[in-house]
């Protein structure tokens, strides 16, 4: 530490010197203020504060892992404030010490201050390392880790979990973890499914209520929700293997922005800008190349993407339309907006792609995924077409690959939610 020392003469007004002096600086933030309420000596023996301190580094560079910070949380912290601001907050909430109406800037540093007047800072302080300890236990079992973390990105606040955590069952014979684990399904159940009760269902009910509620959803009308259920799809598909220890990270998937598109482009959606159009026609025309170099169409589709001054729109369409027959998907119904054709996509493959045929979307996510960027499980399944019952053609997603796909999650949201306590009959 280096101390500056200003020397003020007897004309000075010290309080004006002072304010002139601190103007416009960086003001100390909670944790910053709170640590001095933990670490200063005081009546505890010395070495006490000493290993608070060292506590203290531990929990805030596990927090700084993205993994266990995104785990917990689905927005980036404030960058004046270190993460362990977050597990403060967390203990306050959980414990109930704010005062009504407080919501000022140092409101949590104000919760400790008080608390500190009444406990001793051992005390207090255990709250702090129990609840470090709980979600780190969280994030350590597989199982919890997926629920936990599905629930928090669905909008559930940690406080709340460890509530639940910290209640017991008169059944004493039961695990806690297992039920507390069941009570978190059945809190999923609510969010997705429906607001009756998941351990009066019997399994075949389950199935009923879980076909209903994605058979009615549609894409643009009931969008957030589908995302959430294609969410939940991803990690009841990695629960079921118990011996994998493959993980989805929650890290990857809110900082690259995963949302839903379809499988299969939808021919209302065709695109209207000029330079979008180009950009269709140049992805249609790379993977079309590498097939046939021959074709016609190729031939219409380079002289549409030819730069030139000629405003080519107006043959836009009817070319648009050969290029999804050309890959069966030029359809005469209505288009399909259901889940059973729709999937995660990031958010830059679907501006670079957007409405792009299935075959070019399967060639970019395979691409995604050979060169190690994250892709959820379930979307490069749906590529691989994983779900078909006969994958004879990988170039065209077609009713049965759809119909077979809305079974599988079905099925697998069935298994998910029976292990939260239904009825087996």
């Amino acid at each position: 530490m280096k101390v500056i020392w200003f020397e003020l003469s007897d004309k000075d007004n010290r309080i004006d010197a002072f304010t002139r002096l601190n103007v416009g600086k960086i003001p100390l933030t909670d944790d910053e203020l709170i640590s001095a309420l933990f670490l200063r000596k005081g009546s505890e023996p010395t070495e006490v504060p000493q290993l608070r301190a060292l506590e203290w580094d531990q929990f805030e560079k596990a927090l700084q892992a993205d993994p266990f910070w995104y785990f917990l949380n689905n927005v980036k912290e404030d960058p004046r404030q270190n993460r362990i601001g977050f597990l403060f907050r967390l203990v306050v909430e959980a414990n109930g010490w704010l005062k009504d109406k407080a919501h000022d800037d140092y409101e949590i540093f104000d919760a400790y201050n008080r608390q500190l007047k009444n406990e001793k800072a051992s005390d207090v302080w255990l709250f702090v390392k129990q609840a470090f300890m709980q979600l780190e236990e969280w994030f350590e079992d597989r199982m919890l880790y997926h629920i936990v973390g599905f629930l928090i990105h669905q909008g559930s606040e940690p406080d709340e979990l460890l509530k639940i955590a910290g209640g017991r069952s008169e059944n004493t014979d039961e695990p806690s973890k297992k039920e507390f684990e069941k009570e978190l399904r059945k809190k999923i159940f609510k969010k997705a499914i429906s607001d009756e009760s998941l351990g009066e269902l019997k399994e075949a009910e389950l199935s009923e209520k879980i076909r209903g509620r994605l058979e009615y959803l549609e894409y643009g009308k009931h969008s957030p929700e589908i995302r959430s259920l294609l969410l939940l799809f991803n990690i009841a598909t990695l629960l079921e293997y118990k011996e994998s220890n493959i993980r989805f990270q929650f890290d990857s998937f809110k900082r690259e922005n995963w949302d839903i598109e379809h499988i299969r482009s939808v021919t209302d959606d065709q695109p209207q800008r000029h330079d979008v159009r180009i950009k269709w026609m140049e992805d249609s025309l790379a993977y079309l190349q590498a097939l046939d170099s021959g074709n016609d169409l190729l031939k219409r589709i380079r002289d549409f993407v030819e730069p030139s001054q000629e405003n080519k729109d107006d043959t836009f369409e009817e070319l648009y339309n050969d290029v999804l027959e050309c890959f069966q998907e030029k359809e005469e119904e209505e288009s399909d907006h259901t889940i059973a054709n729709l999937t995660l996509l990031d958010s830059n493959t679907n501006r670079s792609y957007k409405n792009a045929v299935y075959a070019v979307k399967r060639k970019r996510l395979l691409e995604l995924d050979q060169a190690g960027t994250f892709v959820p499980l379930c979307t490069r399944n749906v590529f691989l077409k994983c779900y078909s019952p006969k994958a004879t053609n990988l170039l065209f997603w077609e009713d049965e690959d759809r119909e077979a796909y809305l079974e599988v999650i079905v099925q697998t949201l069935v298994k998910f939610f029976m292990e939260g306590g239904t009825k087996n009959a």
